[in-house]
């Protein structure tokens, strides 16, 4: 049985095939919620047995961890002095890559509007990025979804029942579609050059005055714009 123990975090040693990254921004987001709310999810380790630094003969058993890594190494930055930790035993190589993986995995997704409606009630959005894994486009895509305009769907309807004793209401006009949601995927450090240099254009221009991703957008093709050649 797995026996759930603390450990210095600063003891823990990391395992050599972890794939795992995590972006700069995502570490301050973890950093963050550590200092919010502790290490509240067990580092999961196993027992490995080497050299002691004292004497080559002697034989110690140190912790290796399977998942949770970086959780480990941001207890460090903090200064926490102690994490608790799942002691899986003296597993195989094999075993304990299988469970890091599982462990790496997500094997659900989130009901969007049921996400939008919790994050909601939660508080600031601003306040929630800080220390969740969410960025500030995650958060505004995730809201849009539960302000999506039925009448864009073009849904058929079909009543069993009819009324004929009424003439049929006009349908509403629909408001002319403005924006869209554009995905892109670049480079880490490119990503933090972009998103600095929207924020300097957004600041400098004006482009406060709409949805945070309205703005960002509007800073973007401003940018764009000012580096077309003249001709």
């Amino acid at each position: 049985m797995p026996k759930a123990l603390f450990a210095n975090p600063a003891d823990l040693l990391p395992n050599p095939w972890n794939t795992n990254v995590m972006s700069p921004a995502s570490e301050q987001k973890l950093d963050n919620s550590l200092r919010r709310f502790g290490c509240f999810k067990p580092v999961v380790v196993r027992e490995i047995s080497g050299p002691s630094a004292v004497g080559l003969r002697d034989v110690v058993t140190r912790f290796e961890i399977i998942g949770g890594e970086h959780r480990a190494q941001s207890a460090v930055r903090v200064g926490l002095a102690q994490v608790p930790i799942m002691n899986l035993g003296p597993i195989s190589d094999q075993e304990a890559k299988e469970i890091s993986l599982a462990d790496n995995a997500r094997y659900g997704a989130d009901d969007t509007l049921a996400l939008a409606e919790l994050l909601k009630n939660m508080g600031n959005s601003e306040e929630l990025q800080d220390f969740l894994p969410f960025s500030d486009t995650d958060i505004a895509s995730i809201f849009s979804a539960s302000d999506i305009d039925l009448s864009e769907l073009d849904l058929a309807e079909d009543f069993d029942a009819k009324d004929d004793t009424h003439d049929p209401e006009p349908p509403a006009a629909k408001v002319p579609k403005t924006h869209t949601i554009m995905r892109f995927k670049v480079l880490l450090g490119d990503a933090e050059t972009i998103t600095a240099r929207i924020a300097q254009t957004q600041s400098e221009h004006g482009y406060t005055a709409a949805d945070e991703l309205t703005n960002a957008g509007d800073a973007l093709v401003h940018l764009l714009l000012m580096s077309e050649p003249e001709g």
